[in-house]
C-alpha cells in the first residue's frame, strides 16, 4: 500500500447464520450520538468497532447511529481501485484512508451529513442486499420531505436528482452488525470530487442538495434524516 494511504484494519468477516429473532421486543434500543464537532475517520472508525463488539457479546444489547460530518478526506473500500484516485498519490490533496466497506472511493467533508449505523441484521433481514435499499428508501424519504425526488439508477448503489449523485452509500459488517453506512451531500464544497472517480463511476456528475434548495444547511436535514431511519428501521432513540 502506498505510504500515503492510512488504512483502518478491517474486522474479520462472516457471513453467520439466520437467527430466530421473534422474542426481540419492538422498537429496538438504539443510541443516537450527534456530535457537534468534525469527528476524524479513525475516531468514529472507533466507535463502531466498539460498539459492534459490544453487540456480538450481547445479541439483546441496543443498537447505535452516529450523525456528523467528518474532516475532509477521501476513503476507499476495502476492494476499490486505486486508479479511481486522478491525483499524486505521493502528494495527496487531503488523507486517504481504505477502510472495510464496500464500494470505491468517495470524499468526506464539512457540509456532508454522514450516518454511521450498527445494527443487527437479524433483528430485521439477514440480506445486505435489502439492507442497501433500506438505506436508499431512507434518503428517498427524506428527499420527499424536503419537495425534492430521489432516483434509483439500475446496478448502482447512491441516490441520484435529475441524474446527479447527491448521496452515496457504503456498509460493512460482520455476522449480520453492519457498520459504515451513508454520506448525503447538503452544502459542502464540491471541487475535490474532480479529483477522484466518485465511486468509481465515470459519466455521473456530483452534487449538492442545496443546488436545489439555496440555503439549505446540514442542521436543516439532520431532524429529517434521524426521522427517517426512526421509522424505517423502528428504532427507539435514546441519547
Amino acid at each position: 500500500m502506498d505510504k500515503q494511504f492510512h488504512s483502518i484494519t478491517p474486522a474479520p468477516v462472516h457471513n453467520g447464520k439466520i437467527v430466530n429473532s421473534s422474542h426481540l421486543a419492538k422498537p429496538f434500543k438504539t443510541f443516537i450520538f450527534e456530535p457537534t464537532d468534525l469527528v476524524p475517520i479513525e475516531q468514529s472508525w472507533d466507535w463502531q468497532q466498539e460498539w459492534q463488539k459490544m453487540l456480538l457479546a450481547d445479541p439483546l444489547g441496543p443498537q447505535a447511529l452516529w450523525l456528523l460530518q467528518h474532516e475532509n478526506c477521501y476513503t476507499l473500500g476495502q476492494g476499490a481501485n486505486e486508479s479511481n484516485l486522478l491525483f499524486d498519490l505521493e502528494n495527496p490533496p487531503a488523507k486517504i484512508y481504505r477502510i472495510n466497506r464496500g464500494g470505491e472511493v468517495t470524499q468526506h467533508l464539512p457540509g456532508q451529513l454522514v450516518a454511521y449505523l450498527v445494527l443487527d441484521l437479524k433483528r430485521y433481514q439477514t440480506d445486505l442486499d435489502w439492507y442497501l435499499r433500506q438505506l436508499e428508501e431512507t434518503l428517498i424519504d427524506v428527499l420527499k420531505l424536503l419537495d425534492l425526488v430521489g432516483e434509483r439508477i439500475e446496478g448502482l448503489t447512491g441516490l441520484w436528482i435529475e441524474g446527479k449523485k447527491v448521496a452515496s452509500i457504503g456498509i460493512g459488517g460482520r455476522r449480520w452488525i453492519t457498520q459504515h453506512g451513508l454520506a448525503l451531500n447538503i452544502n459542502c464544497d464540491l471541487s475535490g470530487f474532480s479529483q477522484i472517480v466518485p465511486c468509481g463511476i465515470r459519466g455521473k456528475e456530483v452534487a449538492r442538495l442545496d443546488y436545489w434548495i439555496p440555503g439549505l444547511k446540514v442542521s436543516d436535514v439532520q431532524p429529517l434524516i434521524r426521522r427517517s431511519f426512526v421509522e424505517r428501521f423502528d428504532l427507539n432513540l435514546t441519547c
